[in-house]
């Protein structure tokens, strides 16, 4: 989806690090929930997500999702799913291509999503 005249500009890469984007419409909308509801916690998961996608060893607030959740399909790969905490209930799923240095947000919201293992 191209951006229009309005909509929210996204920061560009920084160099070495990742690039984020919305595996489905839904994972789009409940960012711009997160982004009106937690602004400098959705900020911290945009930068820890684009900067160490898979932090070894992972931290309270970023990990992988197990069981029957720590994989997903996106584009005919089998990627590694992660999480980022970026409120008491609000969460980033997100799949890291390290391919191409992309993580296709799966879904994001304001309250906990209701899948778990």
């Amino acid at each position: 989806m191209s951006a229009k005249r309005g909509d929210r500009a996204a920061p560009p890469a920084r160099p070495g690090g990742y690039l984020l984007r919305f595996a489905t419409n839904d994972a789009a909308k409940g960012w711009e929930e997160l982004c009106r509801q937690a602004a400098a916690n959705t900020r911290a998961a945009f930068d820890a997500i684009e900067s160490t996608p898979c932090p070894s060893p992972p931290t309270t607030r970023q990990h992988p999702l197990k069981g029957s959740l720590a994989t997903a399909e996106h584009n005919g790969k089998t990627l590694p799913q992660w999480q980022y905490e970026v409120t008491a209930g609000g969460r980033v799923w997100y799949l890291p291509d390290h391919d191409t240095r992309t993580c296709w947000i799966k879904h994001a919201g304001t309250g906990h999503p209701r899948a778990t293992s």
